[in-house]
């Protein structure tokens, strides 16, 4: 599983690791952003699939509501190549 932390700076989602950066105004646009980077990366291959699993920054989201929301905004998409 490949993963990357996600976030949003008011206008865009952002999502990145080492390899990988990708930005888009909506999360379907972040999607195809990520899936066109890992194609042109090799990363994925045609007839796989991938699993990528987007951690939300919660270091973006004021202190105090941080222990109320631990997965605020998490999630996890299919890659096929």
């Amino acid at each position: 599983m490949i993963e990357l932390v996600i976030d949003h700076d008011g206008v865009n989602w952002n999502a990145k690791n080492e390899v990988l950066s990708v930005s888009s105004p909506t999360l379907d646009g972040l999607d195809l952003a990520l899936e066109e980077q890992m194609r042109n990366k090799g990363l994925v291959k045609k007839g796989d699939k991938k699993k990528v699993f987007m951690a939300f920054d919660n270091s973006t989201i004021p202190q105090w509501i941080r222990q109320y929301a631990q997965h605020y905004f998490n999630r996890v998409v299919e890659i096929s190549g």
